[in-house]
């Protein structure tokens, strides 16, 4: 008969085998340091951030110097539409509205008095006139002047001031004053040869009609080297300019200025078939050449 085996406990068990011996356990390795973060990486990561951190900095100077690299040099196709849009969307001035503006500070008031049999200072005279030298010296018409007791300017700032009658050109109706008082930024008006005046070139007159002003009008050369007598036959003046531009009594002595601002005559009758002395659409002025010879100067 079969004896039946002998079973004995593992021999993984130390109870199982109590004499048994048991192989000698493996040295525990020091634990390895906590702060991980200090170990230095292998040599290809740090080769990848480095490349990384390059490409970014690549990244950063392109997106600040992009702009710069897209500029382009300006053609003149490209001016000429920029100049267009702005043609297109901004009101600007007309013409007239600049040539005003250029010769306003050099328009001056007139005004002529004489003293009645009462004793009374009464107004004998109103123009207009424009200074020619900055230090005062004014053209304006002998009409408006002559006879006068005195004579006062008022310049564009508000300024008045008295102005004494220091020289004149009958033949021409020209009358040379010179202000005592002046404003600090006084400037003279700039003169122009009207040998290239022609007609239908734009004009502009400046004065103040009836005592209200400074006012301005517009208008075209009508013709050039015209005579005119005055109403009551007692002169007559050649070489004017004729005009359109609205003037009225008180633009007498004011300047007839090109679209650029420059004085080419000085105002000096306006045509009248009726006796209403109100402009029916000619006006003359006598040439700057002639105006300025009354001072004694060349203008240009």
């Amino acid at each position: 008969m079969r004896q039946p085996a002998l079973y004995s406990r593992s021999p993984r068990d130390p109870a199982a085998a109590p004499d048994a011996v048991l192989p000698e356990t493996p040295p525990v390795p020091p634990e390895a340091p906590r702060h991980v973060w200090h170990a230095r990486l292998p040599h290809w990561q740090e080769r990848h951030w480095r490349w990384l951190a390059l490409a970014t900095l690549l990244v950063l100077l392109a997106q600040a110097f992009w702009p710069a690299v897209q500029q382009r040099q300006l053609t003149q196709k490209d001016i000429d539409a920029a100049v267009l849009k702005t043609l297109e969307t901004a009101v600007l001035p007309s013409p007239a509205a600049r040539a005003a503006a250029i010769v306003a500070p050099s328009v001056v008031r007139v005004n002529g008095f004489v003293t009645d049999q009462d004793g009374e200072e009464k107004e004998h005279g109103l123009g207009t006139g424009v200074v020619i030298v900055d230090s005062g010296i004014i053209l304006t018409n002998l009409h408006v002047v002559a006879g006068a007791n005195r004579i006062e300017v008022t310049f564009h700032d508000g300024t008045q001031s008295p102005a004494v009658m220091t020289g004149g050109q009958i033949h021409n109706d020209l009358a040379v004053l010179q202000a005592q008082k002046l404003p600090d930024d006084l400037k003279a008006a700039t003169m122009r040869s009207t040998a290239e005046l022609q007609p239908g070139d734009g004009v502009v007159a400046v004065g103040f009609p009836f005592g209200i002003g400074p006012s301005v009008s517009s208008g075209v050369v009508s013709g050039l080297k015209r005579s005119f007598r005055s109403p009551e036959g007692r002169q007559q003046i050649g070489n004017l300019i004729q005009f359109d531009a609205a003037a009225n009594p008180g633009n007498s002595g004011g300047p007839l200025v090109t679209l650029d601002g420059e004085v080419v005559g000085i105002v000096t009758a306006i045509l009248n078939p009726n006796e209403q002395r109100t402009f029916v659409g000619i006006g003359f002025a006598v040439p700057i050449e002639n105006a300025a010879s009354a001072v004694g100067m060349h203008p240009f």
